[in-house]
Order: structure tokens, then C-alpha cells, then sequence
């Protein structure tokens, strides 16, 4: 049987927003990877994972995560992180990466994957889709994402906030991720569109560390990084009104 690699999206914290075809992928596999910055840390991958798969089949594999400006470190890092989880390939057969939110929207399984095709031939790459910390963040602040015929346009904010300015002062709902580091400026952003009336950030979602307050509440300090923005368009058409 050929070697079987499975992203699989375990949503933004929450356990129980796990799906029940992720679960099932989870424990399907002969071992379970989950990314970490450093060997002694348990990321919330991990934590995720442990409420359904035994610890003995979890094995961590240390990512460069945040690393942006240091190119070679993290080829290097992820070249490294690729050939531990093809060794992992050979000798079990099955593995599952598991991942904040969905595989295929900002994550790192991307990289892997792209290594693993590389290193082992005729391995087998599937996805498991999660819920994403924006439809997290909409459920728990009530904020709507989309209406009728409005876009809905998701910027990271690792590079600074030229394009979400851009995208705020266009249609539709934005949503920011990764915005922490860059709290004031996504702020600034906010006044300058008059979008910052109706915008909700959280971060922690599902955890006991959960923060979800007002973008009128942003004071310039500094958010954690993971930090999820949702600046919904102004709805002044009624029921439908957007259709």
C-alpha cells in the first residue's frame, strides 16, 4: 500500500469543533504529527489532538513557525521537519498531521506537503477540512461574515497592514489574521475606513484564555499573535438588504 499523508484541520482551540471525519482521520492513522517552535512546548495542535489520540502515537516535529526573516534558517527548519516526518512515512505507513484550523488556508501542512512529495515517491496527500478561527469568532460574537451578494476577503497581516487598508476600503466583510503584533496599526487602519463601529477581535477562542472584546476596545498594546479580526461592512438595507 502506498504511504498516506492526512492534513487534518482541528479547528481554532476548541476540541469539541473538531469534526467527526477529522477524529476519525486522526485515529486512523498509525501516528500523529503535530508542529511545534521547540520540542518542550505543547502547542495547541497538540492539545487539540490529545482529547482523541493516546500520547504514545502523537509524535512532535519542531517547525519554524514564525520565522520570516531569516530565509536560509527556515529552509533549513523545514527541510529538517520534512525528512523526520518521511522517516516517520517509511516506517509506519500512515501519517497525520494535525493543524490549526483548515490544511489548506494559511497552514503549514502546505510546506510539508510539498517537501514529502519530494522525499517519498508515490505518497498518497489528503486533506481534512477544519473550522477556521474567523467562523469560530462569528459564532461566538455574533458577527455575520457574508450577506446576499457581499465578498468576503481574508488578509494576513504578518507583512504589515498595507493590504488591509486596502481591503477595508473596499466591500464586504475582512477579516485580519495574525494581527497582534500589529494591533495599533490595524486600529489606525480601522478609524481611517470608519469600520471600526462594528468590528469584533478574539483570540484564544475556546480556551480559557479567551478574548473577545470590541476593535473600538484596540489600544495600541500589543495582542497575541494569533489574534482574529472580523470588520463586517456597514448593513443599513434591512432584512435581505444585501441580495
Amino acid at each position: 500500500m502506498s504511504n498516506r499523508l492526512v492534513g487534518v484541520g482541528v479547528g481554532p482551540g476548541d476540541p469539541e469543533l473538531v469534526t467527526v471525519k477529522g477524529v476519525n482521520a486522526l485515529r486512523a492513522a498509525d501516528v500523529v504529527v503535530v508542529p511545534v517552535m521547540d520540542s518542550g512546548e505543547r502547542g495547541r495542535a497538540e492539545a487539540t489532538v490529545l482529547h482523541y489520540v493516546p500520547g504514545d502515537r502523537v509524535v512532535r516535529v519542531v517547525f519554524a513557525l514564525n520565522e520570516r526573516t531569516d530565509r536560509a534558517r527556515r529552509e533549513a527548519a523545514w527541510d529538517a521537519a520534512g525528512e523526520r516526518v518521511a522517516e516517520l512515512l517509511r516506517q509506519h505507513g500512515s501519517v497525520a498531521f494535525a493543524t490549526i484550523g483548515d490544511p489548506n488556508v494559511y497552514s503549514t501542512f502546505t510546506y510539508l506537503a510539498q517537501t514529502i512529495v519530494e522525499l517519498v515517491p508515490g505518497v498518497v496527500v489528503e486533506t481534512v477540512p477544519g473550522i477556521t478561527a474567523m467562523q469560530d469568532l462569528a459564532a461566538r460574537s455574533g458577527a455575520v461574515l457574508t450577506e446576499g451578494t457581499e465578498p468576503l476577503t481574508l488578509v494576513p497581516v504578518t507583512a504589515g497592514s498595507g493590504a488591509l487598508k486596502e481591503a477595508l476600503a473596499g466591500p464586504g466583510t475582512v477579516v485580519a489574521y495574525k494581527f497582534g503584533r500589529q494591533a495599533a496599526e490595524v486600529a489606525e487602519a480601522l478609524r481611517e475606513t470608519g469600520r471600526i463601529g462594528d468590528a469584533v477581535w478574539g483570540s484564544a477562542l475556546g480556551l480559557e484564555e479567551e478574548s473577545i472584546r470590541p476593535a473600538c476596545d484596540l489600544d495600541g498594546g500589543p495582542l497575541p499573535y494569533l489574534s482574529t479580526l472580523i470588520a463586517p461592512p456597514r448593513r443599513d438595507g434591512g432584512r435581505g438588504g444585501k441580495l
